[in-house]
């Protein structure tokens, strides 16, 4: 190569070299420093596949070591990670619409999009555990198997909110041909979970004395005068917490014997629905053995509940009621012919539990010459909203289902409060905190009440409390009743027999101030019990924390209420 063909290739290359660099200045200049602009198409794709080639062979073809099933104890684990690491970024749901990631260059990806899907285990796993440069994406300093766990997770992320009935449709797995089978059918293939199960109330709620005769928890032996029957007059035995009930079975159905047992006092009290205590009462004679369980409790203590029949599937809460009819699955498990839950958005996932856990009314009522008080026709697949309406309130006033500020007055109404709670409409869902498949904690919960809300909680996080420490915005000492997070946002003040009450699903804090203008306990006054609702106004005033507007005056009993607790 002569000197003269040297010289014209070294001036093109410093040409090329000089263009991209007044290029790539260009571009510097043009975009800033700012991260508000979106990633070209050029830029996204070579990044993608940049992000593809630089993981290590031997880590893309690693496959998760974990159980990756959906509902496995795995993935719900990895879950608790995910909310804790991810969520401040991606979002609940992966979409990364948050105001941190939509802030960040580049964009936190979508989860749940095709690109991330198609990543190996490995590569997944890689990424968790090293980080990618250049953008805001850690390397996590956890145990491998946390990040495993993770992995796992990301391959069950929910669904967001369906903008539209046709996009409802698309996130429902068609369940239309399947019939139900049983809960002993998915034992094979999900032991762990089913053995979980078993143990729990949602397993046990209805029992039959004759198979378990344990199951009756006071001594019948013994007189009372409201004791009028004997073993042999029970059927079914309905709950073990709270109060215990006892079934007479006449022809078809079931009648509520006239006494019920108060598992906290251990003692009899007398079970009668008077008028003016729940809609249905007037529509039915003033008789228990004339008000059948059919129509107003077995559609939500069984599975598949035939209102033309009166049989069952199986009693309790058995796996399909909360999966929908499971015949396809069991034939093909390796395809998603079953309702998951977990996958879908906010709204269907918490109606899966708000189905049996609020008051309300079908839609149409009475179906064939009944009124009944479970949503009749609802499967999970379906949409709760086309058969059931919750129960309606006016605030400013008391009713036996609500308070004038219309916080729940009686159990079985988790699903009347959450939907108003703050929590709902962030996408927090009921197994967010709770597993019906069982777990150690009370109620179900994922984690010990002294635990559950730190795991999207802390101090001075996005979340919230806006304080250094939880002791400074609780103003109890720590590990006190005082200081847990549920004493004050879930105060027990809804009633389940006598003065045994669960607790408020709103997470609102009510003030005392409000307790005297409209009538609704507070939780300060329910552990100070020798103290008035003025003494508790005035050391709320003293919190320097805390707006003085909002622990001094009552929330008015007007739809703006939201306005003042926000």
């Amino acid at each position: 190569m002569n000197v003269r063909n040297v010289l014209k290739i070294t001036g093109l290359s410093s040409l090329v070299l000089i263009s991209l660099g007044i290029g790539l200045y260009a571009l510097i200049m043009w975009e800033g420093s700012s991260a508000r602009e979106d990633a070209p198409a050029l830029e996204a794709n070579v990044a993608q596949w940049l992000l593809h080639y630089t993981v290590p062979t031997d880590f893309r073809t690693m496959k998760n070591p974990l159980d990756v099933g959906s509902g496995s104890a795995e993935v719900e684990a990895g879950h608790t990670v995910y909310t804790q690491k991810c969520e401040i970024c991606h979002a609940y749901d992966g979409g990364g619409k948050t105001e941190i990631g939509s802030g960040e260059y580049p964009r936190p990806p979508d989860l749940r999009s095709a690109a991330v899907q198609r990543m190996s285990d490995g590569e997944l796993f890689y990424h968790l555990k090293n980080g990618i440069r250049h953008t805001g994406m850690p390397a996590w300093t956890l145990p491998d198997r946390k990040l495993w766990e993770l992995s796992a997770y990301l391959r069950h992320l929910p669904r967001i909110a369906p903008l539209s009935p046709e996009m409802v449709a698309q996130q429902l797995p068609p369940t239309g041909g399947a019939h139900y089978v049983g809960s002993a059918a998915c034992k094979d293939c999900h032991t762990e979970i089913y053995d979980r199960w078993q143990k729990t109330r949602m397993a046990n709620v209805v029992r039959d004395p004759r198979v378990h005769p344990e199951a009756i928890i006071p001594d019948l032996s013994k007189p009372d005068p409201l004791l009028t029957f004997t073993k042999d007059d029970i059927a079914l035995v309905y709950g073990s917490k709270w109060k215990q009930r006892y079934f007479k079975r006449v022809g078809d159905d079931y009648f509520v014997l006239p006494a019920q047992w108060d598992v906290t006092h251990k003692l009899w009290r007398p079970y009668f629905v008077k008028n003016g205590s729940d809609w249905w009462a007037p529509l039915y004679p003033p008789d228990n053995m004339q008000r059948p369980t059919g129509p107003l409790c077995d559609g939500c203590h069984s599975v598949n509940y035939d209102i033309d029949t009166m049989k069952v599937t199986e009693w309790n809460v058995g796996c399909e009621r909360c999966h929908g009819p499971g015949s396809d699955h069991v034939e093909h498990p390796d395809k998603p012919n079953i309702v998951n839950p977990a996958k879908l958005n906010y709204v269907q996932a918490s109606d899966t539990c708000i189905q049996c856990h609020s008051q309300g009314q079908p839609l149409s009522n009475p179906i064939k010459g009944k009124y009944y008080d479970w949503p009749v026709g609802f499967h999970m697949g379906k949409q709760l909203v086309d058969f059931w309406r919750l129960e309606d309130h006016k605030l400013g006033e008391l009713s036996f289902t609500h308070f004038p500020d219309g916080t729940a007055h009686k159990n079985r109404m988790q699903g009347n409060d959450f939907v108003q709670s703050l929590m709902y409409t962030r996408g927090v869902t009921c197994f967010s905190c709770h597993d019906a498949h069982g777990t150690d904690n009370d109620a179900m919960l994922i984690k010990p009440v002294k635990e559950i809300c730190s795991t999207c909680h802390g101090p001075n996080t996005q979340n919230g409390p806006h304080a250094p420490t939880l002791e400074a915005h609780t103003h109890h000492i720590a590990g006190s009743a005082g200081s847990e997070c549920v004493a004050c946002h879930m105060p027990k003040i809804e009633q389940t027999i006598a003065d045994v009450n669960v607790r408020a699903h709103t997470f609102r804090f009510i003030t005392p101030a409000e307790s005297e203008a409209m009538k609704i306990p507070n939780a300060c006054n329910l552990c100070h019990t020798d103290k008035t609702t003025a003494w508790a106004t005035e050391a709320l005033k003293g919190w320097g924390d805390r707006s003085p507007w909002r622990v001094a005056q009552s929330a008015p009993p007007q739809a703006e209420r939201h306005e003042v607790n926000n």
